[in-house]
């Protein structure tokens, strides 16, 4: 209902932004692209215009880019607008970090797929981001939607990349998302280093190595262009993909850890008591200056290493219940 309802206000706009012939148009309900030159069809659920051809695409990431992103307080205003309903402020939301998800889905050229098919994932998680968002967590929506639209994005390279799937449990999810950027070269891996890569994702060495034949294997003829030229054989992507800036892994995990899991991270907090709580909050979740150790001791008349401890504990619960939530959400 959510998105049938925004569509009605968002699509009038929806032309200025991607108003290019043969624009796709996405299916929401019904999960499949839509193709209608000259105009962008507004009779689905929530109609997302991805360019359909490689000039379009880059006009399209010409416009998303000028869209003006929100400051702190027009997103909080917007956001608290959209939680009563007001579609229109869904739509400025949506519209103003789109970006975002061109930037995400720029870090999986390297397995093959179209772009515009990976933006157009990408902008669903974000239509699903942006109805859960809630702004007073302290989190902004840039981060609260990344795993939203990284989720969408796993899913679909997850269903389209090979024609036998590679990954349909959590652990072969986890070491197909990550195996690549681990490993120091294109060789096959040595008995140390699979070990070392298992240790790390906390898996089994089998796992490793069976994972490993399945990337670096290939379709038989489907994949390949000169099926008859043994000089020009052609391979899967991820067999030729070495440049590491492009994994998936690394782009975002090291900057926000802990805004990767937002979904996670309100279900948590919900979960600490007041105290734990507050602490979280003006230590790592403030818009201007975080609160010193000794401020809260005071303010709570404890310690400032009792406070510290407290901080501690609060944010290894914070952890185990996000990565719970990560795990559910790439299962949905």
């Amino acid at each position: 209902m959510f998105c049938q309802a925004l569509n009605a206000i968002i699509s009038e706009n929806l032309h200025k932004l991607a108003g290019i012939p043969g624009a796709a148009v996405y299916n929401y309900r019904n999960k499949k692209m839509v193709y209608e030159r000259g105009k962008i069809m507004t009779n689905h659920a929530f109609a997302l215009p991805v360019p359909s051809g490689h000039g379009n695409l880059e006009q399209y990431i010409h416009t998303v880019n000028n869209i003006p992103m929100l400051s702190a307080e027009e997103e909080t205003r917007l956001a608290e607008r959209q939680i009563k309903g007001d579609l229109e402020a869904a739509k400025q939301l949506i519209l103003s970090h789109l970006r975002v998800v061109v930037s995400i889905a720029r870090g999986y050229d390297g397995y093959g797929l179209n772009q515009a098919d990976l933006i157009q994932e990408g902008n669903i998680g974000l239509m699903k981001a942006v109805k859960r968002f809630e702004p007073h967590h302290g989190a902004r929506l840039f981060s609260f939607a990344v795993h939203w639209i990284k989720a969408e994005i796993h899913e679909f390279i997850l269903r389209n990349w090979r024609l036998v799937r590679v990954a349909t449990t959590k652990p072969q999810r986890k070491l197909f998302f990550n195996l690549r950027s681990m490993r120091n070269s294109l060789k096959a891996l040595s008995p140390k280093e699979a070990q070392d890569i298992a240790d790390d994702l906390g898996v089994k060495v089998s796992e490793v190595m069976e994972m490993e034949q399945r990337m670096t294997g290939h379709d038989i003829g489907l994949l390949a262009d000169n099926q008859d030229d043994d000089e020009n054989n052609a391979f899967a992507p991820i067999d030729w993909l070495s440049d590491s800036q492009h994994e998936p892994s690394h782009q975002l995990a090291q900057k926000a850890h802990y805004a990767l899991q937002t979904e996670g991270l309100q279900a948590a907090l919900a979960q600490l008591d007041e105290r734990s709580r507050r602490i979280v909050e003006t230590r790592w979740l403030h818009d201007g200056q975080a609160a010193t150790l000794h401020e809260l001791a005071a303010e709570f008349g404890v310690s400032a290493e009792r406070i510290r401890q407290i901080e501690a504990k609060a944010i290894q619960k914070l952890r185990a219940i996000m990565e719970n939530q990560a795990d559910d959400l790439l299962e949905e």
